[in-house]
């Protein structure tokens, strides 16, 4: 048996949304901060949720590791990030192994009710990162910065929303998964039919000899008669 499309889409899908939501966790680009006053106009401040970092356009110098004197990491969204994102990759690596373990890579059939429930793992996780993106976002110009700059939403904020979609729509698809299972179990199970032995042939409306067989193609009874034997000819 091939294996169903919706366990492949989700099996694409999560991975890539695993990744995406990695970086955009780990990277510390979720705002951007800029024309900063008293500060070289081309300076960059970059807003994560685990460091801030500043770069120079001009030069490409990048230091990491700034001091954080507005409280930023104080403010409640950034906080509920740092421990939904995690939470949220933790739970798509398992719903990933117990997808695994649903799909049929060694068997004959899936296991749609294991595939389902992974399906509803990972869905879970996509809408565990959904939501700390989106707080941040609606937050974004209400967090502190310094007064006269410009803020820009950061790289790491969009691959963090693709990758949390991703993870909903590889979810979805795997708990249609759930479809199957229902029928399956609905599905009557009919008594296995008797194979006839080899060299066996019925005897109701045989021919007797070589000449009934030409006077019933004549006739027209062909269709409704039952095949002749080789030891009836």
């Amino acid at each position: 048996m091939r294996t169903p499309t919706a366990m492949i889409v989700g099996l694409v899908l999560c991975p890539c949304g695993l990744l995406l939501s990695l970086t955009g966790t780990l990277a510390p680009n979720w705002r951007q901060v800029s024309l900063v006053p008293d500060q070289p106009v081309d300076l960059i401040l970059e807003q994560g949720i685990w460091d801030m970092c500043r770069e120079r356009q001009s030069t490409h110098d990048r230091l990491c590791g700034q001091p954080d004197e507005l409280g930023y990491f104080e403010q409640v969204p950034v906080e509920v990030a740092r421990g939904m994102m995690p939470t949220s990759l933790v739970l798509t690596l398992l719903g990933l192994l117990v997808a695994t373990l649903g799909v049929r890579c060694w068997r004959k059939e899936p296991l749609h009710l294991l595939a389902g429930v992974a399906g509803l793992v990972l869905l879970l996780s996509g809408l565990l990162s959904l939501v700390p993106v989106s707080w941040y976002t609606h937050e974004l110009w209400a967090l502190p910065a310094p007064a006269g700059s410009t803020l820009v939403v950061g790289y790491s904020l969009v691959l963090s929303y693709l990758g949390s979609c991703l993870e909903i729509l590889g979810g979805l698809a795997l708990t249609l998964s759930f479809h199957h299972c229902c029928k399956e179990r609905r599905a009557p199970k009919l008594p296995p039919s008797p194979v006839p032995e080899a060299g066996q042939c019925s005897t109701t409306g045989a021919y007797r000899n070589p000449w009934d067989v030409l006077e019933d193609e004549q006739d027209g009874q062909h269709l409704r008669s039952t095949l002749p034997c080789d030891s009836d000819l």
